[in-house]
């Protein structure tokens, strides 16, 4: 009996998000993680602050080009859409604990996040970049001429990566946009942070108009994380290649001004 009543529950759910949608949505799984999100009547993102992928406006609402996908998908599978501030280093845990159903947070796609976790199709391309006070950067042209600054990078990014890799001097700290404020405040000379987030945070009218990005260290794509063999993955796939056919996806990613990082999605 039970499982009759989850199929038509999930039936309804399915017609709805048809009728919402006016096309064909992608077909809902009746069982597996999906079934449970449904069940529980809300999909959990796990995110950090990161303009312009997840942050909040004015009245404290999660916006950005990803927390926005996360909606829609949240639409198609009518729950809501609970997003939870991680500490990005114990990403990994809080999908295989279940605290979150899926990290859509501007995630770079590596080997060791294949080898951990369901990762979807890249959706948006990305650099690691390098960021320190506009009025220095002219003295920095090239990583060696770096080594003997000092870094801040977020502790298990991309970022922390590049400065193993290239061999600086560094401190992770929690979230990149606290790698920001130690430039800011002078306690470190350079942070080495996402392209899409450095664009929009630094220059000439953002929240550090006195800081700039530099080199680029890296070429990367994101993607969006789910627990090992989760049919979720599938889900958001098919989505994402629905709002990228409808020309959803290209109007919230130019709404965040990143319409020339996304990625076809078939």
């Amino acid at each position: 009996m039970k499982k009759n009543i989850l199929s038509v529950l999930l039936t309804a759910v399915m017609t709805t998000a048809m009728m919402v949608s006016g096309a064909a949505a992608a077909e809902i799984p009746e069982d597996g993680d999906v079934a449970d999100i449904i069940a529980k009547g809300k999909l959990v993102v796990g995110i950090t602050d990161f303009e312009p992928m997840d942050y909040k406006d004015e009245n404290g609402e999660w916006i950005g080009f990803d927390a926005d996908l996360a909606k829609k998908v949240g639409e198609a599978l009518g729950v809501e859409v609970e997003f939870i501030e991680i500490d990005w280093d114990n990403k990994i845990l809080e999908l295989n604990n279940g605290s979150i159903d899926c990290v859509w947070n501007g995630m770079t796609i590596t080997d060791e996040v294949r080898g951990s976790m369901g990762v979807t199709n890249a959706y948006c391309n990305n650099a690691q970049v390098v960021v320190m006070a506009a009025d220095k950067a002219a003295d920095y042209a090239d990583a060696e001429s770096m080594k003997d600054l000092t870094f801040a990078v977020e502790a298990g990014s991309a970022g922390e990566a590049a400065a193993e890799e290239n061999g600086f001097n560094y401190t992770a700290v929690t979230a990149q946009s606290d790698a920001l404020f130690e430039v800011s405040a002078g306690t470190s000379d350079a942070a080495i942070i996402d392209l899409l987030m450095a664009s929009a945070m630094t220059g000439e009218g953002t929240s550090y108009d006195g800081l700039t990005h530099t080199l680029e260290l890296t070429t990367e794509e994101y993607g969006i994380g789910c627990r090992q063999n989760s049919n979720l993955v599938d889900f958001i796939n098919a989505e994402l290649a629905e709002l990228y056919s409808d020309g959803t996806m290209t109007e919230i990613a130019a709404e965040y001004g990143l319409a020339d990082t996304v990625i076809e999605q078939k």
